[in-house]
């Protein structure tokens, strides 16, 4: 009886210590600036237009990569806010493929973050303000899942819909490659 306890108490520590499952409600290190010092580089955005900068990342982190309740988070979100539509399930389609090595303006977590909050001017809108900065770390780490850049055992492990692709914990992952950005690119980039 003695010897049952005590396996009981050491099986509950070693899942009291597990943190792929834990649920944080507010991020534990908040990476972004501490103001709206950004332009917008795409006038597009999501409902009513915001004016005004927007936030950027302050360090090239992602405090979700290792958390795989936020990784799925953020897949829900990424339908949510429908990323999907542009983007497919992470295939590409109006929008660039997500689940590749070639990324045009990097597949780091501070570049996909800034990109996502200031946009690009050949049609990613701008989302800064629109969604909360902890929501978009949270799609951060769901669209580095896509391509393989998260350990396994956190990324998502099946699809709840219909879905094309492998799940997310089965893709090798994809060296990141940044493709140059043209001189014609730049010119259309606000500043």
């Amino acid at each position: 009886m003695r010897s049952g306890v005590a396996c009981l108490l050491i099986a509950a520590a070693a899942l009291a210590g597990c943190e792929r499952e834990e649920r944080h409600f507010r991020a534990e290190i908040q990476n972004a600036t501490g103001g709206e010092t950004a332009p917008r580089r795409s006038s597009n955005q999501p409902a009513v237009a915001l004016g005004g900068m927007v936030r950027l990342a302050d360090k090239n982190i992602s405090m979700y990569d290792d958390n795989a309740y936020a990784i799925s988070e953020g897949k829900r979100l990424y339908h949510w806010y429908n990323c999907s539509g542009c983007h497919a399930n992470g295939g590409g389609a109006i929008g660039p493929p997500l689940m590749d090595s070639q990324w045009t303006y990097g597949s780091d977590p501070q570049s996909i973050f800034n990109t996502i909050m200031q946009g690009r001017a050949n049609g990613m809108p701008s989302f800064g303000g629109h969604i909360p900065d902890d929501q978009v770390w949270k799609i951060v780490a769901y669209v580095r899942s896509m391509g393989g850049a998260v350990r396994t055992d956190v990324a998502p492990s099946r699809g709840d819909s219909l879905y094309p692709g492998k799940p997310e914990n089965f893709r090798s992952p994809q060296p990141a490659v940044q493709k140059g950005v043209s001189e014609s690119e730049l010119a259309l980039e606000p500043r």
